[in-house]
């Protein structure tokens, strides 16, 4: 089964199309129906009535985002209207729902004309929290952003326009700072100038980039002063002075090429006439400018992106659009403007900076991941970018004078975000805040494991404990080093050069000599560093351990229970499960230990 049935079938199963609405309080009985409709409906009815804020306490408006469309530039299909754009109005609403928990509205107009969209989208906007405009056509959709903006007092954004130009610009901060270019200094090269290229150039003004030095192209070749064919203001404002140019005649010497136009046009012939370490942002889809192959080839000292999920560097819209209408709604800013766009690029650009957790890794089937030429930009699937970007949107909404209601406490706000994409930390999140207070010195045996490294680091960076590495010394460092971490804080015990090593080797055979274990098999036991931590933690070295990463369940617990046994006089232990759902947590115990626990110890 190909690839065209298999998006077909996914379409068509079960319940048609890709979204449903569900209450989000509770329609049991004869009691919920009168609070939910007639007549206790009408309390929170004039509620707003009195204060029309009050809609953002009694509605869905402070999460509901319209994403608006009338079809008539629907991403590498063209014009083909409103109804045949739904499927992807309701993926852009499943990527807001996944990824920032905003419900959607999607929204296909039967509105072929500028006048037609500004028309539907005021009367509806009383509605929603938020406008997403999406794959309407240029120039007509410069005109319905602007003037719609203007007229409503909730965030417009068309995604097509700005989203892009984030993701871009925070690339280009990163390969700026990697190739030590000055964002003033740059000479840029633009290959499209629709709304994306527009837009992403606006950006990289504001960013720092000097307006007279980018250069842009359309099919018909140099954006220059005068010409009459294909121009409308927006383009305009990017015109070169002198005459006709094409794209082989704009390129030698520049810094950057961002590529927002068709696959195939640019070579490597070409590419090898640009400044050293090229910047190459190749992102036309499903082909780009220059495939990454060839690119890579003509100028192996580039740094490239495309618009494809198969090579480095992807430049994917989800990374932008669901956090800075996160943060806009959260704080009811009246817009999203220039300084929340720049707020989220910065946020963006540091977070590639960030050590890359393991549940990135992992999604992405990576056993590394670091900052370089070839990781400008978070992974989307990064729970981390949400509580990065929103915040930060937030704030610059605050500072600019468009947030409405200002974020009180932004570290509260993080855990919010935090507890809406993982919801453990509902529960864990009290026992950090609780260990925070008191740090305790915990023990990892599995000292070289890459995991347990990021993990300690981790640890250290926000102050949850004081990590104990047991290995070979020169092996962890070395294992660090290959995967960019310092371990600053980090304690390492090579427990074979441990001075310790006698001391914990006695004491084991003090506990174990009546269960047949001799001072020189006490001493082998301890080399385990499992078995040696533990008796750290025995004799007051260490508060706790944290193994089992790369050992069955059993091995590790199973000398638990030799070297320290149960706690206070009890007389079995136990392990315990947490699900949570989003209604609810229900614990299991005991699911590991005891396979047959009698009804005492029940």
């Amino acid at each position: 089964m190909g690839m065209k049935q298999d998006a077909l079938n996914y379409h068509a199963r079960d319940r048609r199309g890709k979204l449903e609405v569900v209450p989000t309080k509770p329609l049991l009985t004869q009691r919920d129906l009168t609070l939910a409709y007639s007549p206790g409906v009408a309390e929170p009815c004039r509620e707003i009535a009195k204060n029309p804020e009050a809609v953002y306490d009694y509605t869905a408006k402070g999460n509901l985002v319209a994403v608006v469309s009338n079809g008539t530039a629907v991403l590498g299909l063209g014009n083909i209207g409103p109804a045949a754009g739904k499927p992807v109005m309701e993926g852009k609403a499943n990527l807001f729902k996944k990824f920032a928990d905003i419900d959607v509205f999607d929204i296909e107009l039967d509105a072929p004309t500028a006048d037609d969209v500004i028309a539907a989208v005021k009367a509806m906007a009383p509605t929603f929290g938020g406008i997403n405009l999406e794959d309407i056509c240029a120039p007509d959709c410069f005109r319905v952003e602007q003037e719609l903006k203007e007229a409503l007092d909730i965030p417009v954004f068309h995604d097509d326009q700005h989203g892009t130009a984030i993701i871009a610009g925070a690339a280009l901060r990163n390969a700026c700072a990697i190739t030590k270019r000055n964002m003033a200094e740059i000479r840029v090269v633009f290959s499209g100038a629709g709304a994306a290229a527009i837009a992403t150039a606006r950006l990289f003004v504001s960013m720092g980039v000097q307006q007279k030095n980018i250069w842009m192209l359309d099919s018909k070749g140099l954006v220059y002063e005068g010409r009459r064919v294909a121009m409308f203001p927006e383009k305009a404002a990017f015109a070169q002075p002198g005459g006709p140019k094409k794209l082989r005649e704009v390129l030698p010497g520049a810094d950057v090429f961002i590529g927002l136009s068709v696959g195939g046009i640019l070579t490597g012939a070409m590419l090898k006439e640009m400044a050293p370490e090229p910047i190459i942002f190749a992102m036309a889809n499903p082909d780009p400018e220059i495939t990454y192959e060839e690119a890579r080839a003509a100028c192996p000292d580039a740094i490239i992106a495309t618009g494809r999920s198969d090579y480095p560097n992807q430049v994917n819209n989800v990374l932008g659009f669901p956090f800075l209408f996160r943060g806009a709604l959260d704080c009811r800013s009246r817009n999203i403007n220039e300084a929340m766009k720049v707020a989220a690029v910065d946020a963006l650009a540091s977070l590639a900076r960030e050590d890359v957790p393991d549940s990135v890794l992992t999604a992405y089937g990576l056993k590394q991941l670091s900052f370089g030429r070839e990781y400008l930009i978070p992974k989307p699937f990064d729970p981390r970018v949400l509580l990065w970007v929103a915040p930060e949107v937030a704030r610059a909404a605050e500072i600019s004078g468009d947030a409405r209601a200002p974020i009180p406490d932004y570290d509260a706000y993080r855990q919010k975000l935090e507890r809406m994409t993982e919801r453990t930390k509902e529960i864990v999140r009290p026992l950090m805040t609780r260990a925070r207070m008191n740090p305790a010195r915990i023990v990892f045996p599995d000292g070289t494991n890459p995991k347990v490294l990021r993990a300690s680091q981790i640890l250290v960076d926000e102050g949850i404990c004081r990590p104990v590495l047991l290995g070979e010394e020169w092996k962890i460092y070395k294992r660090a080093e290959h995967h960019n971490l310092d371990l600053r804080g980090v304690e390492v015990v090579d427990v074979a050069d441990d001075e310790q090593f006698a001391s914990y080797a006695e004491g084991y055979w003090a506990a174990r000599q009546r269960k047949g274990v001799t001072l020189t098999g006490a001493r082998g036991m301890v080399a385990n560093p499992t078995t040696y931590g533990l008796m750290m933690v025995k004799q007051g070295d260490a508060d706790g351990l944290v193994g089992g990463l790369a050992t069955p369940y059993h091995t590790t617990m199973r000398p638990a229970l030799q070297v320290l046994g149960p706690d206070g006089g009890h007389k079995v232990v136990s392990a315990v499960y947490a699900m949570l759902f989003k209604e609810r947590r229900i614990y299991f115990g005991d699911c590991t230990v005891n396979q047959e626990p009698s009804a005492e110890t029940l």
